[in-house]
């Protein structure tokens, strides 16, 4: 009867173990020194030799020559362990055998010596399906159990185990196994079966394991049983349901050229095929992710998994793209794998994701985009280096501390309406006790400024585009119909008392504003008049100017000085 490859070729001895070094090293010296414990946990990922070197320690305590770390694989101990039919090593599938009765029937079993060997060894697959109750039963005889016994628990998600039952066991994690082991594994195993494949085949089924032997194994076994003694790539790839470089660097190049027809092609043709378009954007994702990696890495990189055939071309399409890009790739390809694991319409969301990536491609860093508005690139760079950031310490000049300033590149606030008929003079208003503010101007503009100090942006925006009549007693404003939202809020008419410092009656309305008074006063680019010193030396420092100069609207509100 036909033996599958897992089976056939699942390691005997420590030796032909591949990879866990730091399981066999442990394992061999505790045997060389008598130290056996009485219970083991063996995690890790499935397909990683956890039930394999289970019986490995169970061959070499029980072998006729043992305990030893070379079992001989000839005695009767050896073979019966091998062939799975040893007395006294007990495999219980707990998956099928988690209840308290079975725990309990186990106890019981413990109490008896080996029938023959030297040890009595309980393997307990997919350990963590006990259940609590059971595991509970099993504590005490776990914690003490007698001297010719011992546990080997195995489990893929040793999370899941008591912390008192971790507690009484010594803990092996097992990792995954390395890429280039596996593909050595697999090319030997392939001569041993008289199979010729190419390392790009191998490579395929190596990946289709993601660091499982036994998956690995499992795929050679049926790509063999599809494609006969010659293993092609392309027709792995088929058989497996993966993608190829090529297809998917067709979505790389759809990318670079800004084809965003190709994408909906690339669709239709996954679609018409009958291809899993989930699994698409999971390979599609892993696909950015190399690219970033190798990108990053400059050349060949264990952190691949591929040939280096692969990881040659992975450099060439890596090299079209920058670290940002792919960075904002990888991200967004994520989101889509996510998405299209719940969407009833799987096609439309995996035109729309493939979309993203090609607008995302057409975004335009920051400082292009300035260098745009202030001129060339180069410019904007050196200007960028000068420039003091945002939350760094102020300097000094000649000892002295150059204060903070207080800038806006908004538009000024309009100036105050004249409330009184034309030609009368502004502190005449038209009845005898009506007056207006000597300082209009003035007055709107510390309104603005509160509304800024306040963080109402959006109200000082609209303001801008509001007509202001003041009298003793009354301030009315009169504000477009779309700004009516932001005048009528009431932080709005709060910040106008606070800054008329009267009382004052406050009255909206909305309506037309008349088209001749202006909304705010012409912008200009000169340095405001310095009353103080302090502020004349901030507007002496050399990047204050050029700050200005890149900046010609920009506006100097005021200057304080910290130390004040």
């Amino acid at each position: 009867m036909y033996q599958v490859i897992a089976r056939k070729y699942r390691p005997q001895t420590f030796a032909e173990l591949i990879s866990q070094e730091h399981v066999k090293t442990t394992l061999e010296n505790a045997i060389r020194q008598n130290r056996i414990a009485h219970g083991y946990i063996f995690s890790g990922q499935r397909g990683t030799g956890k039930t394999t070197v289970a019986r490995i320690l169970a061959r070499c305590l029980n072998c006729e020559k043992g305990p030893t770390i070379t079992p001989c694989g000839v005695c009767a101990s050896c073979l019966e362990i091998a062939g799975g039919s040893a007395v006294d090593v007990i495999e219980i599938d707990a998956a099928s055998n988690r209840g308290i009765n079975e725990m309990r029937e186990l106890r019981e079993n413990v109490r008896y010596r080996p029938a023959r060997d030297r040890y009595k060894i309980f393997i307990v697959d997919e350990a963590h399906q006990i259940t609590n109750e059971a595991f509970n039963a099993l504590l005490k005889t776990l914690e003490e159990p007698p001297e010719w016994v011992v546990f080997i628990l195995c489990t893929t998600e040793s999370h899941k185990i008591p912390a008192t039952i971790i507690s009484r066991c010594q803990q092996f994690s097992f990792r995954s196994v390395d890429f280039a082991e596996l593909m050595g594994r697999m090319e030997w195993i392939a001569k041993q079966e008289g199979i010729e494949a190419d390392p790009e085949a191998l490579s395929v089924l190596a990946q289709a394991g993601e660091g499982s032997v036994r998956d690995s194994l499992s795929a050679l076994d049926q790509a063999i049983a599809c494609c006969g003694n010659r293993l092609v790539a392309s027709e792995v790839r088929t058989l497996l349901g993966m993608f190829s470089l090529d297809s998917l660097a067709e979505i790389a190049k759809a990318l670079v050229d800004a084809d965003a027809q190709r994408m909906f092609e690339v669709v239709a043709e996954l679609e018409s095929n009958g291809r899993s378009l989930q699994h698409f954007a999971r390979e599609l994702a892993r696909y950015f992710r190399n690219l970033l990696v190798i990108k990053i890495a400059r050349g060949e990189t264990k952190l691949i998994a591929a040939s280096a055939a692969e990881q040659h071309r992975l450099a060439e399409v890596a090299a079209q793209f920058g670290e940002e890009d792919l960075t904002r790739y990888l991200q967004l390809t994520l989101d889509l794998f996510r998405d299209l694991q719940a969407s009833l319409q799987p096609r439309l969301h995996l035109e729309m994701g493939l979309l993203r990536l090609v607008y995302a491609g057409r975004l335009q860093p920051i400082e292009e985009a300035l260098a745009g508005m202030g001129g060339s690139r180069a410019a904007q760079v050196e200007t960028s280096k000068t420039l003091p950031s945002p939350a760094a310490p102020h300097k000094t000049i000649g000892g002295a501390s150059t204060p903070r300033l207080e800038s806006s590149v908004s538009q000024s606030p309009a100036p105050l309406r004249e409330s009184g008929p034309a030609g009368q003079a502004p502190g005449n208003g038209g009845s005898g006790d009506t007056r207006g503010r000597e300082l209009e101007g003035d007055f709107r503009s510390r309104i603005y400024a509160a509304l800024i100090e306040a963080k109402l942006t959006h109200v000082a925006d609209a303001f801008e585009h509001t007509e202001l009549t003041e009298t003793p007693n009354e301030i009315v404003i009169t504000a477009p119909k779309m700004y009516q939202l932001y005048v009528k809020q009431p932080e709005f008419a709060s910040v106008i008392k606070r800054v008329a410092a009267r009382p004052v009656k406050i009255t909206i309305k909305i309506g037309d504003v008349t088209p001749d008074a202006p909304a705010s006063p012409p912008r200009s680019s000169a340095v405001p008049v310095v009353e103080d010193e302090t502020a004349a030396r901030a507007l002496s420092h050399p990047e204050v100017q050029r700050f200005q100069e890149i900046f010609p609207d920009s506006q100097i509100r005021k200057v304080r000085n910290l130390k004040e």
